[in-house]
């Protein structure tokens, strides 16, 4: 059996980190890199230090307008799928990539399997949501995060749902896998599993970061912001670094280069640099980022993704959107919604006991039961098809 995995952001090559080591124990894995993240800081880093195989393929698409971008990986995704003529395709989240590697699979009528499913923020400006919301309606098998996700897709109409909370082990023996229409499983966060396997999750900042930057635990602010809706506005962008830097503690703010670009463009940058408390830096690798995120007082930031880590971490999050597509960070209490601009920012949370007994998000073995389902799923249905 094989399965064709496409990634190309960040996100997606932190989950692949801990599903391709189990996948490739069970099938062969094809690797698709379409290089929509290609600079060493957002993409290379995170394949050398969670030791992610490299890809087979490596399309190198690189920037470009959302129909530029999603187009040539559609060309190019189509080819290679043409030429291994996989069992399955597997992609992750709701970027572009994900979008053409599930849009070219449907096409070609290979079964899909998607990483995330489920997710919605309600708001259909936000290119992810229409991606996330194609990718999950050509499934076959949809990986729900949690169980507010099931819980949209059977709003949508899903009603294939094996189970609604967490599975209970990692196997899937005991799952009908051979029917026809799609099958939506929570099997867990798969961002938990890497979280919970790669870091050694410590009370106290390693001694080369200490000698970095001029922070002491739960002393400081991690800040990103990356959202076009924020980064492309020099309205919002101009009031978010403004709150920012009239925080009274150290800000650490690793620049996306999306944000990067904005903050020249907008004649930030030299302000930013000549505060007193903001630190500017280079985007992070994976560990740094979490061993960072882990020691703060709290995160302000517009990634889907750090909000879920500062909930499974027990940080607080201030998030400069309006919506959110991982509501279960607000309702247990992490996250608060403070507006594009940081423009209801009233000031800084306290940090709170974690209860790890009501972590939303699973156990750590989301890897372990994607791997199973996968297989059991492709025993029940052996494609004829060939190319």
């Amino acid at each position: 059996m094989k399965v064709a995995t496409i990634v190309g952001a960040r996100p997606q090559f932190i989950k692949a980190a801990a599903v391709s080591k189990e996948l490739r124990k069970v099938v062969r894995e094809v690797l698709i890199h379409t290089g929509q993240h290609y600079d060493f800081t957002m993409s290379d880093i995170f394949f050398d230090e969670l030791k992610i195989p490299r890809p087979d393929y490596n399309l190198g698409i690189g920037s470009g307008s959302h129909g530029s971008q999603t187009g040539k990986m559609l060309e190019l995704i189509e080819k290679v799928l043409i030429k291994e003529n996989p069992d399955c395709v597997l992609v992750y989240g709701d970027t572009n990539s994900t979008l053409a590697g599930a849009l070219t699979a449907a096409k070609l009528q290979i079964p899909l399997a998607h990483v995330e499913a489920g997710l919605r923020s309600f708001n259909s400006i936000m290119p992810e949501e229409i991606n996330r919301k194609v990718t999950d309606h050509v499934s076959s098998i949809l990986f729900c995060p949690t169980v507010i996700a099931v819980k949209n897709l059977r709003q949508e109409g899903f009603d294939n749902v094996i189970n609604r909370g967490v599975l209970v082990n990692e196997g899937s023996s005991h799952l009908d896998l051979g029917l026809k229409q799609p099958v939506v499983l929570n099997v867990g966060d798969v961002m938990y599993d890497v979280l919970k396997s790669t870091l050694n999750v410590s009370n106290s900042i390693p001694s080369d970061l200490l000698a970095k930057y001029p922070i002491t635990s739960n002393n400081y602010i991690l800040a990103t912001i990356h959202r076009a809706e924020n980064a492309d506005n020099m309205e919002n962008m101009v009031n978010i670094m403004k709150v920012l830097s009239k925080i009274p503690l150290k800000v650490i703010i690793p620049l996306h280069p999306r944000t990067y670009d904005r903050i020249l463009k907008f004649s930030l940058y030299e302000e930013m640099q000549q505060s007193r408390n903001i630190i500017l830096t280079d985007p992070l690798g994976y560990i740094e980022m979490m061993f960072l995120l882990n020691n703060a007082r709290c995160v302000v930031t517009d990634s889907g993704g750090l909000q879920k880590e500062a909930c499974m971490l027990g940080i607080p999050c201030l998030t400069c959107r309006y919506e959110t597509e991982w509501l279960e960070t607000v309702e247990y209490g992490w996250n608060s919604l403070i507006g594009l601009g940081a423009v209801n920012f009233d000031g800084l949370p306290e940090r709170k006991k974690i209860n790890r007994e009501s972590n939303p998000y699973g156990d750590g073995f989301a890897a372990c039961r994607i791997t199973q389902i996968i297989k059991g799923y492709l025993k029940h249905h052996e494609r004829a098809v060939a190319f």
